[in-house]
């Protein structure tokens, strides 16, 4: 068995059924007695024991903190609470009451939190989140990528513009002109070369220089690299709850600026305040504000007291918790009383303007002493006056398309409803929003300044609130009754806007001061208190105790008696006497904070007046009996009368404010007693008849009134009130208890005291939640101090248990709103983690900590000292007095008093209960969990037990209790998953925070057996059922328990697995072994580490449960659990990553113990290799548009390919061959996502960076040849996995460019140039992208990398650039831990036998990386390895691998052309020590032939090759080395391509290269295959069958040499009629070669067979270009050969296709079309060579001049930059002295085949006059003084023809102009030839066949039409008029004469033709080209029989003759 490799297994026992018998045999070499399958959890290793045997083996530093858990693990510390306010609310009074004092130490005392010190580097409070990432990415260097310098040929123009190309290469190196077709070798300088290159030092040198350069300046952490997993919220995440604080809602300020009216004649006062229409709601209390003059003021000087300064507040701070759409600022004003009604008194303000001041100057005077008079007298009373309204959501909603200061000119038109026009929220959406309220919110609007300029005056009968909400209702509704009443006009100013975060001079609704608060004098901003419309679910923080009164009406219609103008005077009262009136009622504006007394506003003349006042009283803390309202009610006398007293009482009314110990609010109708109440009134109601008092209606009542109370000591609330007055009386105990009407004695108390804890699940939720804090605080001490009641413990553990569960569930089920995502309460996990503490011995007041800080005034010095345990625990002095806070806890606790520890009580009641309380507990696990750990830890911490051994630290009974918990709940989670998951869920999660919090305080071994408890039960689960459900869930508990802070610890990464019984030797004697392991390690602990046997699962136990999950969930066969993948990766991801961020394992030698945790992960995934997603095959090759064009099938076919080149065109981009076997075999399951695959193998990455290199290459030397192979292809995946994708892949990505390009051609060049579109990106990228797999690109928008593109389209340019940049550094860190594992295998098998095949694998990984995208940086490591490698083995690139040896010369051709020095140089280097290797090991000849066999498939394949450098450094390392290579490397330069794409430049080249090849005809026939098949590709055939025949004819050329058979081509001539060029190839002759020498023209085309290969070929690729004549040339070269052979088969399908042929030429007759020739002319040095070169450019047919100019232009503007290329526009001879020398000229001219009139006897058909040209014609009209066009008379034309130096069609597609001549036509022979040509036309469209109307009228028309301009009349007139003065002319003007004789006869003719062809439609038009002709007919008739003369003189005579005859 120990032999046996365990993969070994994995082969064979693929058939096992049952997944654990598979696992069991794939664990381990150990022997068969310590199986444990994967599935099961082993036994853990007893932690605490392990530790007290294993001492540790170094004394101190990173790695002895990796043994043990800090000391300061864990610490309680009691924080002050932040308190908002300058001064703590406290009560003022005395804590009497034992409840207040209770509530308010609630609010006061410090918060209990426990602090894991180190808890912040867990998972769970250390996501790896974005911002965290930026964090850890700072200071990166940006790594230089090729892809990011080359111009992007695939991107559209219009993108790009913003990326004007900066010069093309990155350093300075000089380089030669990019388009130079000869090198410009003179002035460019070479790379550096490196120093020592050529140095002979040993391998082992040079392989430790290479680490140390690689390893220097790396970076440290893989993870900050990559980005985090898209996970909303990682299930372990804990967040820290919330600090519990005040409520407010959404918080609004209100200033108020300025209150004008027309008249200004005496004070007016405001009040605020905001009312919900729908809730029938007044939402605040008021605001009082006073904005008149100080001369204003002066008037009611006698009445007012000095103003305090809370009072004159001018702004307010709402809050508004449920904002609505019905919601109403409403704006109330009061006045002085005055004698008349509201109405008469606002007459003055609606009749007077203030623009009429002067004319009614007196009559204001006399209102002004009126008002003054009113002042001095009633100035103490106020009554209505006016109000209005401001809809709120309006100002919001509109004030967001509000400029800030808007005048919001609120006109009485139409202001009160939403106007139709201005409407903000319509109708409809009115409707719809006042539903929900989501549409309202008030955060965020744009502040706005109101002007209100309408007032309605108030209505005196309708006052009340009812009112108010119908006005507001009607103020909504289009036609408001409103707007029909007079306004009165006014200006008030207000400011709107939401209130800032921490304002300045902010009053609380108690006047208390809110901090900041820098200076008292200020005016402050009042904090407005909320009503709120709905229940605010948020317990009490701070002390407030107010009462409002509202009185409502009153109705004394009969009471006998004047009582008219009433008041209610309110006064709080602490006893009967008049003096006992207490100062607790609030100010309103311009006042005293508080009075004795306050009064309501009058209602002129009315009986039964509504009131709306609000008096705001502060509350005493404790209450007595005596404490009472009491409303005394007056008639005011307005007029002023002789002993009339100013106020009479009517009246007289009040409430008691406690009614059996409970404060009384509500709705009161009381009745009014006419006199003064009698002694001792207040402890009864008025509602109780007194004897012999007089009441108002007969004791009805008549005075309605309410009562508010907002305080946070009266719960009202009365079962809560009834438990906290039990509980007090407990304290007190004192006996009987009176509680509300009962009397309890001592002997009923515990059965009250029980009912009245199991009542408290029937109190309201508003209250318990208020209150909740108290509450569970109370609970929590009857269940540790079981009271002693009647001299009996009293347990009430249970009840309260199960009243706990009953409240948790209940605020559960109604606030889940407030729960984070693991289903807590947000409350109620604020209470535990800052309220809740032990209970201490004095009642409830605080833990004995916090009693001994708070009382001790004695000893300070505790204070310091008791917050910090170290501090007290260094300190004897302090530890030893008895004060010490420790030693009191310590003596409560030794002492017996009846205190329970309440975890244990907790675990206790817990494990007992049943039923529904069980299910309640159940329901809300977490809440008791945690509870029971603060308390645990609250124990362990007051009684000094954290330092004490964890084994002994907690009772049997407990332990026990804990592990029966824990079984159940699993239990739990296993049965009712399928049922009830939501619940198991929460449960789940519950559970593993239990557990991981147990890992900090209790026995760490005990937790693993509970952690172990969970995982069987799981297990047998799983083994009935293979559910998936489970599986996640447990992987969710192992993630959570996962998470702890000290996890690397609890793992045991120091141990050295040796079986845990027996302490082996070797661990003493690994000492200070940098790896930490001896150098006599057995193997067998070696392999125990990379696999997960027992003994490594025993002792890592976490880690390798986390191992074996991912092993058993990957597993292929384990088909169920294929939606895990990603969560079990991500388990895995996640540890890592926060591993790898975590500052205490930064030391590398601590980094890799954490990594030898993980060693197993390589193993597992080797063995998912086949599953993962196959990143090679979408990676493509550079995305800057370097697709290498298609490698593979860029040669004619691949059999010819591989002939050519041996075995070298294999595409480099194939997958390694160890992938091709697996790829399809395995990949049925499925396979996983590219986002998991991803994340597995950065884990991966990050395991082999840390792990101890000595490790690995143990375990190196283990594994077989195949594991190795396998490990190879994992890091070949690896490479194209983590390749850099490119600058431009994140901006196309960015903007998905779909933009149209702006013209097509671009497209659809782009498209055949099969450079990447932006949309094959996409999809490219979709497939194999991090960021968010194809799994669930569908349904997860918000998760993909295009997550952002969808929520704002465009990130900046700095993150398109921080993310590039992070994606580099990755790229480069990835291949460098790919290259370092690289080193370490070569190391680990050059020893071994089987290295040859290993070799290979490494070999290609380095290839394949070298084919990506890869940093400069990266690059120079990796071409230093290949060195090292290829001078360590050469053979095996020169012999074994020589596919690869051709790939090698590829990568590093492409390198040496890159934009970037340093890449250059090492490359060169490599290139250059290879050759010399290779030289060395054989001869040059040969040498040379397969380098330069790689370099032709390359030419032309990649987007610019600047070959100077490679040229230059190779040189320059020729002359320091061997004479003989320098004609190698010579002859390799001939052949190198020199210019930029461009598919010409590429032909071109190639043909260049073919060129230099003439002496060595196997070369030269590679490059003419090379051609061919570029042009195939392109559709040129008829090139491409050229290159055939010239290929042809150089094999017969060589065959003719050889041996003379008479029936095959005799070289080259034979092939003369098919094409003139061929007689190039005639170059091969005896002189050059000599046919027997070896290795020459050794290729098999070189035979018969190849011959007729070729031929063939190049007969296809004729017929594919339609040249169908060519096809039957090359056939008569074909059929002797055949006749020959006697092969008939071959003959006959030979005239099959002849006949073929034939038949299309007769078909296609005039439909053929073979090409469109342009001139174009280079001018500029920019050009080098090219500057003054004109070629002859062949395109397809119907290519347009426009068309080939933007593709030349757009080809050089990227080039040299858009602005530096010009096309010249005319075709006139150049002048260079003339251009611009900085820029690039190109002129191009269509031009036509020419033939003189010799040729064309031979010319006959379209094929002859379209093949073999080598001459064309253009034509330029000139004037003399230099325009192009003139008048007729100065009409020159220059016609230029050009001579190529080969016929067209040749191999390529561009060809010189080697001659050039001009012949100028005077413009009487331009006059001559124009008429020619149109008579022409007209002959033909006559004598054409089948006739043709149309054609035939449109000639018709242009000959005799009248408005032909510069037509044949005009010609005629200009040319003809006169006879030419000058002789030279006569013959032109004669043969213009006879031109214009048949012009007019063809026109007859034409005429005739076309009458017979018209149908009768078109007979007018006849008759009008008629009339047209006979016109010009008259008008010609003159001019052309005017002969001249002096031409007819010796023939006069016969002419007479004639004419006599």
């Amino acid at each position: 068995w120990r032999h046996i490799p365990s993969w070994f297994f994995k082969t064979k026992t693929h058939e096992t059924i049952s997944l654990s018998l598979r696992k069991l045999s794939n664990l381990t070499r150990a022997p068969l007695a310590f199986q444990v399958p994967l599935t099961e959890a082993v036994e853990p290793v007893d932690f605490e024991e392990y530790l007290i045997t294993h001492p540790p083996i170094v004394e101190s530093g990173p790695l002895r903190d990796l043994i043990e858990f800090p000391p300061d693990d864990i610490e309680v510390i009691y924080t002050p609470r932040d308190c908002r306010t300058v001064v703590q609310a406290v009560p003022e009074e005395g804590d009497t009451d034992p409840h207040v004092r209770d509530c308010a130490r609630s609010y006061t005392e410090d918060w209990a939190i426990v602090n894991r010190k180190y808890h912040k580097l867990s998972t769970g409070f250390n996501p790896n989140t974005l911002d965290k990432q930026k964090e850890r990415q700072k200071g990166l260097p940006k790594q230089v990528f090729e892809a990011d310098e080359m111009p992007d040929s695939s991107s559209y123009q219009d993108d790009q513009d913003d990326l004007k190309r900066r010069s093309m290469s990155i350093d300075d190196t000089p380089r030669g002109s990019w388009a130079c077709s000869i090198f410009d070798l003179k002035n460019s300088l070479p790379d550096a070369l490196l120093p020592h290159l050529l140095d002979r030092a040993p391998n082992e040198e040079i392989d430790r220089h290479n680490e140390e350069q690689r390893k220097t300046s790396r970076n440290r952490e893989l993870f900050a690299l990559h980005p985090a997993p898209d996970e909303e919220d990682p299930i372990e995440r804990h967040c820290v709850p919330e600090v519990p604080k005040e409520h407010f809602g959404q918080r609004l300020l209100v200033k108020c600026l300025s209150l004008k009216f027309e008249i200004e004649i005496e004070p007016i006062f405001a009040s605020l305040a905001l009312y919900d229409v729908k809730e029938k709601k007044k939402i605040s209390e008021n605001f009082f504000f006073d904005l008149n003059s100080e001369q204003t003021k002066a008037m009611l000087r006698p009445h007012i007291q000095t103003a305090a300064i809370s009072t004159l507040a001018r702004s307010a701070i709402f809050s508004i918790t449920y904002p609505s759409q019905d919601i109403f600022l409403v704006i109330k004003l009061e006045k002085v009383l005055q004698q008349g009604d509201i109405g008469e008194c606002a007459e003055p303000y609606m009749v007077f303007k203030e623009s009429d001041a002067a004319k009614n100057k007196e009559k204001l005077e006399k209102l002004r002493s009126q008002s003054e008079q009113f002042c001095q007298r009633l100035g103490r009373y106020r009554m209505p006056f006016a109000w209005t309204a401001i809809h709120l959501m309006n100002i919001v909603n509109s004030a967001g398309s509000l400029e800030r200061d808007t005048e919001l000119e609120m006109k009485r038109k139409g202001s009160w409803s939403e106007r139709r026009n201005s409407s903000i929220m319509g109708r409809r959406s009115l409707e719809r929003t006042t539903s929900g309220d989501e549409a309202c919110s008030l955060t965020g609007f744009r502040p706005a300044t109101l002007t209100i300029t309408n007032f309605f005056k108030q209505e005196g009968d309708r006052l009340s609130d009812e009112d108010l909400y119908k006005f507001l209702a009607d103020m909504r509704r289009p036609s408001s009754v409103l707007r029909r009443l007079r306004p009165i006009t006014a200006q008030l100013k207000l400011d709107i806007s939401p209130a800032p975060e921490n304002p300045h001079y902010c009053l609380t609704p108690d006047l208390l001061q809110v901090k900041p608060y820098p200076d008292s004098r200020v005016r402050p901003t009042r904090e407005i208190l909320e009503f709120p419309a709905r229940d605010v679910y948020v317990p009490n923080t701070t002390y407030r105790n107010l009462l409002y009164v509202n009185p409502q009406s009153l109705n004394f219609a009969n009471r006998q008696g004047s009582a008219r103008n009433i008041t209610v005077k309110v006064q709080f009262m602490n006893g009967e006497d008049p003096n006992n009136a207490m100062q607790v009622i609030f100010g309103k504006s311009s006042c005293a904070d508080f009075y004795k007394e306050a009064y309501t506003a009058v209602v002129y003349h009315n009986r039964s007046p509504d009131f709306h006042d609000e008096i705001k009283i502060k509350l005493p803390a404790s209450l007595s009996d005596h404490h009472h309202i009491l409303f005394t009610f007056y008639h005011v006398s307005c007029q002023q009368k002789q002993n009339t007293p100013l106020e009479t009482p009517v009246g007289y009314t009040w409430i008691p404010m406690l009614q059996n110990g409970r404060l009384r609010t509500g709705h009161f109708c009381l009745p009014v007693s006419l006199e003064k109440p009698p002694q001792s009134y207040s402890v009864l109601s008025p509602d109780v008849p007194l004897p012999g008092m007089k009441w108002v209606d007969n004791h009805r009542g008549v005075f309605n009134v309410e009562l508010v109370a907002v305080s946070t000591i009266h719960t009202q609330d009365q079962y809560l009130d009834k438990f906290f007055a039990l509980v007090h009386a407990l304290d007190e105990h004192v006996f009987p208890v009176r509680i509300g009407d009962m009397r309890i004695m001592e002997n009923n108390l515990e059965t009250e005291l029980k009912s009245s804890i199991a009542a408290l699940t029937s109190a309201q939720l508003e209250p318990v939640v208020r209150f909740l804090h108290l509450l569970l605080d109370k609970l929590v001490l009857l269940v540790v101090r079981p009271p002693v009641i009647a001299g009996q413990i009293v347990n009430l553990g249970q009840a309260s248990f199960e009243v706990m569960a009953s409240v948790v569930n209940r605020l559960h089920k109604y606030l889940d709103t407030s729960q984070d995502i693991h289903g807590r309460n947000s409350l109620l996990s604020s209470y535990i983690h800052y309220v809740f503490r032990l209970p201490s011995p004095g009642g409830l007041g605080g833990s004995v900590h916090y009693a001994t800080m708070a009382r001790s005034a004695v000893r300070p010095a505790s204070l310091n000292l008791s917050r910090s345990r170290s501090l007290s625990n260094s300190n004897p002095d302090i530890s030893g007095t008895p004060t010490s806070p420790d030693d009191e806890v310590r003596s409560i606790i030794g002492s017996k008093v009846r205190v329970k520890l309440f975890h244990e009580e907790l675990a206790l009641q817990w494990v007992v209960s049943s039923g529904s309380v069980r299910e309640g507990a159940l329901q809300q696990a977490w809440f008791f969990f945690e509870l029971m750990v603060k308390s645990i830890i609250h124990h362990l911490y007051f009684a000094d037990r954290l330092e004490s051994p964890r084994k002994n630290r907690f009772p049997e009974r407990f332990m026990d209790d804990i592990t029966a918990l824990v079984s159940t709940i699993a239990g739990d989670i296993v049965s009712r998953f399928q049922k009830d998951l939501e619940l198991v869920e929460r449960l789940n999660t519950s559970l593993a925070f239990f557990l991981n919090d147990l890992l900090s305080v209790m026995d760490r071994g005990f937790v693993f057996t509970l952690v172990r408890t969970y995982w069987k039960q799981v297990s047998t689960k799983l083994y009935a059922l293979q559910n998936p459900t489970l599986e996640s869930l447990r992987l969710d508990f192992l993630r959570i328990v996962s998470s702890h802070e000290h996890y690397v610890t609890l793992n045991l990464p120091c141990s050295l697995l040796t079986p845990p019984a027996s302490p082996s030797p070797s661990v003493s004697s690994a000492t200070s072994q940098s790896s930490g392991f001896s150098t006599h390690v057995q193997d067998q602990k070696i392999a125990n580490m990379f696999e997960l046997c027992v003994p490594f699962r025993e002792q890592h136990y976490l880690a390798g449960l986390v191992l074996s999950e991912l092993s058993v969930i990957l597993d292929p066969d384990n088909e169920g659990m294929f939606g895990l993948h990603k969560k079990v990766v991500s388990v895995v991801h996640n540890l890592l990553s926060s591993h790898d961020s975590d500052p205490r394992y930064a030391d590398p030698e601590v980094k890799a113990r954490v990594a030898m945790l993980y060693l197993p992960l390589i193993g597992i995934v080797m063995e998912t290799l086949p599953q993962l997603h196959d990143f090679t095959g979408t990676s493509s090759k550079l995305s800057g548009g370097e697709e290498t064009e298609g490698e593979g099938n860029s040669m004619i076919n691949q059999t010819v390919a591989m002939a050519i080149a041996g075995t070298s065109t294999a595409s480099p981009m194939s997958r390694p061959s160890s992938f091709l076997l697996n790829s399809q075999a395995s990949r049925q399951h499925g396979s996983f996502s590219a986002e998991s695959s991803r994340s597995l193998l950065i884990c991966l990455l990050w395991v082999l960076k840390n792990a101890d290199e000595l490790v690995l290459q143990k375990w190196f030397t283990d594994l077989s040849v195949s594991q190795l192979n396998r490990l190879l292809d994992l890091l070949y995946l690896c490479v194209s996995c983590f390749e850099y994708k490119g600058k431009k892949a994140f901006e196309r990505m960015n903007s998905l460019t779909f933009k149209k390009s702006k013209d097509m051609k671009a497209k659809l060049e782009e498209a055949i140039l099969g450079s990447i579109g932006a949309r094959q990106e996409m999809v490219r990228r979709s497939r194999g992208h991090a960021f968010g797999s194809q799994e669930n690109l569908r349904w997860r928008k918000d998760m993909t990398h295009w997550r952002q593109n969808s929520e704002r389209m465009d990130k900046t340019r700095a993150e398109l650039e921080h993310e590039a940049l992070i994606d580099g550094n990755l790229a480069t860190e990835a291949n460098l831990i790919i290259l370092d594992t690289l080193e370490i295998i070569v190391q680990t098998v050059s020893v071994t036998e089987s290295k040859e095949s290993i070799l290979g694998g490494v070999l290609k990984v380095l290839l394949h990386s070298m084919a990506c995208n890869q940093s400069a940086l990266y690059l120079q490591h990796c071409f230093a390895t290949q060195r090292a490698l290829v001078s360590k083995f050469p053979e095996l690139l020169f012999e074994e691998e020589t596919e690869q040896c051709a790939d090698l010369c590829l990568r590093l051709l492409r390198s040496c052309s890159s934009s970037i020095s340093t890449i250059r140089s090492h490359a060169s280097a490599s290139l250059y020590l290879l050759m010399r290797q290779n030289f060395e090991i054989g001869n040059v000849s040969t040498a040379a032939k397969p380098t330069v066999n790689i370099i032709s498939p390359t030419v032309g394949t990649s987007s610019h090759y600047t070959m100077v450098s490679l040229i230059t450094s190779l040189t320059s390392y020729v002359q320091l080395d061997v004479q003989k290579l320098h004609f190698l490397i010579v002859t390799i330069i001939k052949s190198l391509p020199s210019a930029s794409s461009g598919y010409i430049l590429v032909s071109v080249l190639t043909f260049r290269i073919a060129k230099g090849y003439q002496t060595s005809p196997d070369l030269r026939l590679t490059w003419l295959q090379n051609m061919a098949g570029k042009h195939s590709e392109r559709n040129n055939h008829a090139e491409a069958a050229q290159c055939l025949v010239h290929s042809a004819a150089l094999v017969a050329e060589y065959l003719s040499m050889l041996e003379d058979r008479k029936y095959l081509p005799v070289g080259c001539v034979t092939f003369q009629n098919i094409s003139s060029n061929v007689l190039e190839e005639s170059a091969v002759s005896d002189d050059v070669v000599s046919p027997d020498e070896e290795g020459i023209c050794s290729g098999k085309y070189f035979t018969e067979i190849g011959l007729v290969g070729l031929l063939e070929q190049a007969a296809a690729s004729f017929s594919m270009a339609g040249m169908y004549e060519a096809v039957n040339e090359v056939y008569k070269v074909l059929i002797p050969i055949h006749e020959a052979n006697r092969d008939a088969k071959k003959l006959s399908t030979i005239h099959g296709k002849l006949q073929e042929a034939f038949s299309k030429i007769v078909h296609q007759n005039g439909k053929r079309m073979f090409g469109t020739y342009f001139r174009v002319g280079f001018y500029g040095s920019k050009f080098g060579d090219l500057d003054e070169q004109e070629f002859v450019y062949k395109e397809p047919a119907i290519t347009k001049l426009a068309e080939i100019s933007h593709r030349l232009e757009s080809f050089y503007g990227e080039r040299f930059g858009e602005d530096q290329v010009e096309v010249i526009k005319d075709s006139n001879p150049v002048d260079k002295c003339k251009l611009d020398p900085n820029k690039a000229f190109i002129q191009i001219t269509y031009v036509e085949p020419y033939f003189d009139t010799y040729e064309m006897k031979d010319r006959i058909t379209y094929f002859d006059k379209n093949y073999n040209l080598r001459r064309f014609v253009y034509c330029t009209p000139f004037t003399l003084d230099g325009r192009a066009h003139g008048d007729l008379h100065e009409q020159f034309k220059r016609k230029t023809i050009l001579t190529t130096s080969h016929a067209f069609p040749y191999i390529k597609t561009r060809i010189n102009i080697v001659h050039k001549e001009e012949i100028i036509s005077t413009p009487i022979e331009v006059a001559i030839e124009d008429m020619q040509k149109k008579t022409q036309e007209l002959a033909f469209a006559t004598h054409q066949d089948p006739a043709d109307a149309k054609m035939l009228q449109m000639v018709l028309q242009g000959s005799v039409g009248t408005t032909v301009n510069q037509g044949p009349l005009e010609v005629a007139q200009v040319f003809l008029s006169e006879i030419p003065s000058d002789p030279k002319l006569y013959r032109h003007h004669n043969k213009l004469r006879l031109c214009f004789k048949d012009f007019t006869k063809r026109c007859e003719d034409a005429l005739r033709k076309n009458k017979s062809l018209i149908g009768p439609d078109q007979k007018e038009y006849q008759r009008e080209l008629e009339r047209n002709y006979h016109r010009l007919k008259e008008a010609l008739q003159p001019l052309i029989n005017r002969k001249i003369p002096q031409l007819y003189k010796p023939v006069l005579q016969v002419n007479s003759l004639n004419r006599s005859i």
